[in-house]
């Protein structure tokens, strides 16, 4: 095993498109880090450049101790495991798994053992002997996997490995990676754009936007303190709410005024928020954290609005709204509600979970500065 350090990497395509720029990560030994952002934003990319399948344009990438920047793929002792499976389409199972291992002159009877032992963890035992065209595609992806954990490298690669999976077999896998890196500890990177991939198998999370990072922190620290507007609308399903307005302060007490009504800010954000007075912000609340219900404790915070749209999705419901300001926001709320289309509604924020970021595209969240 061994630590990743990735030192201001940058990496720039002919015609001048910077795909990553200045990405400075440390994933400790052991660790199971995720990169997640949109498509398009460095991910891959990066990763590539881990592998040394991609030259970087300046920078310092670090496997272990050893500076390796002019170190070819295949002595970088890594693993990579590809969204399309990679697989020899000429080859069976058991030779695909094989393969790198008999180019590295690994004795026959291991290599057996080993691969027997993979098969049988990923329940692949009784398809070792089929090609992959006669295989689904999450026996593939399986195949995939025991052929990285064959090798037992230093440290496993991941590019959105079960994006051409189905829903259910997606949440099977997953947690079938969790499992494998607690046996393993293995040091992991794994790339994905799927959220909820990310929160659920990160032991810390790396948000990329336009081949920067944005915030690099544990699954609910960056859900719960995201650092700007980018990661908070990204994270979460469904995403959090912006309502555009502005800052006031009225008897010793901060208020954001959202149209015609105005929601009580802590008493806490009082002080950071005080050179925002009468200006123009976002605030951020996340659909679970609006409810028709009063929150514990609180007897205001309420915002008028009309239903638009009432989604049942199994453990909750979803209620799309618009305010009477014009702006639309959606709450997840109990399954059972009443609620229908066109009621017109007092929703209660919990002020305790209000963020307010500044304006622009991806504008800081000024709240944790308190």
């Amino acid at each position: 095993m061994a630590r990743i350090l990735l030192e201001n990497v940058t990496k720039v395509f002919e015609g001048k498109v910077t795909a990553v720029r200045n990405f400075s990560l440390n994933v400790a030994d052991g660790e199971f880090m995720v990169i997640v952002g949109p498509s398009g934003c460095g991910k891959t990319t990066t990763l590539r450049m881990i592998a040394g399948l991609e030259e970087m344009t300046s920078g310092n990438i670090y496997i272990g101790d050893s500076l390796v920047n002019d170190v070819s793929p295949k002595d970088r002792d890594v693993a990579m495991v590809f969204q399309n499976y990679a697989l020899y389409p000429h080859m069976n199972a058991y030779q695909n798994m094989a393969f790198a291992l008999k180019m590295r002159n690994i004795p026959r009877a291991k290599r057996k053992k080993r691969i027997g032992e993979a098969a049988k963890l990923l329940g692949i035992e009784h398809l070792l002997r089929r090609k992959p065209g006669a295989l689904s595609g999450g026996q593939r992806q399986r195949v995939a996997l025991g052929r990285a954990i064959v090798r037992s490298p230093r440290v496993f690669l991941f590019d959105e490995p079960l994006s051409n999976l189905d829903a259910g077999l997606r949440l099977t896998t997953r947690a079938e990676l969790k499992s494998l890196h607690q046996r393993f500890g293995t040091t992991t990177i794994y790339v994905t754009h799927d959220q909820a991939e990310a929160m659920s198998l990160g032991g810390r999370i790396c948000v990329v936007r336009d081949g920067e990072i944005q915030q690099t922190a544990g699954p609910m620290d960056v859900y719960e303190r995201p650092v700007n507007k980018f990661v908070a609308g990204f994270l979460g399903t469904p995403p959090m709410n912006f309502f555009a307005g502005s800052l006031k302060f009225k008897n010793d007490s901060a208020y954001f005024a959202i149209g015609n009504d105005a929601v009580r800010l802590p008493q806490r954000m009082k002080t950071v928020l005080q050179e925002y007075d009468g200006k123009q912000m976002v605030m951020g609340v996340r659909p679970e954290n609006i409810s028709p219900q009063q929150f514990p404790g609180q007897s205001d915070n309420a915002i008028s609005a009309t239903v638009n749209v009432v989604e049942p999705v199994g453990n909750r419901t979803d209620v799309y709204l618009i305010h009477t300001s014009g702006q639309k926001f959606v709450v997840g709320i109990d399954p059972h509600t009443k609620l229908q289309a066109n009621n017109e509604v007092k929703m209660y924020i919990d002020p305790e979970k209000i963020h307010i970021f500044e304006p622009k595209e991806t504008g800081r969240n000024v709240t944790l500065s308190d």
